[in-house]
C-alpha cells in the first residue's frame, strides 16, 4: 500500500479548532515535523483539511 510523507510547514496558531485537532491525529505537533501515514481515506480528509499548513509527498 502506498504510503504518504507529510511534513508542517505552517503554525497551527490561529487556525479553526477543527484543523488544529486534524494536525494532532497526524501527529504533527510543531512546524518541520514529519510523520509516514498510510494512503487511507480517512488520512487524506484529514490532509485536506489542513492542506494550507502541511507538504505531502507520496512515499514507497
Amino acid at each position: 500500500m502506498a504510503r504518504l510523507k507529510v511534513t508542517q510547514v505552517r503554525s497551527g496558531i490561529g487556525t479553526k479548532h477543527n484543523q488544529r485537532e486534524s494536525l494532532r491525529s497526524l501527529g504533527l505537533k510543531r512546524i518541520n515535523d514529519v510523520v509516514v501515514k498510510e494512503d487511507r481515506p480517512e488520512i487524506r480528509g484529514m490532509i485536506f483539511t489542513v492542506s494550507h499548513l502541511v507538504k505531502v509527498e507520496e512515499v514507497d
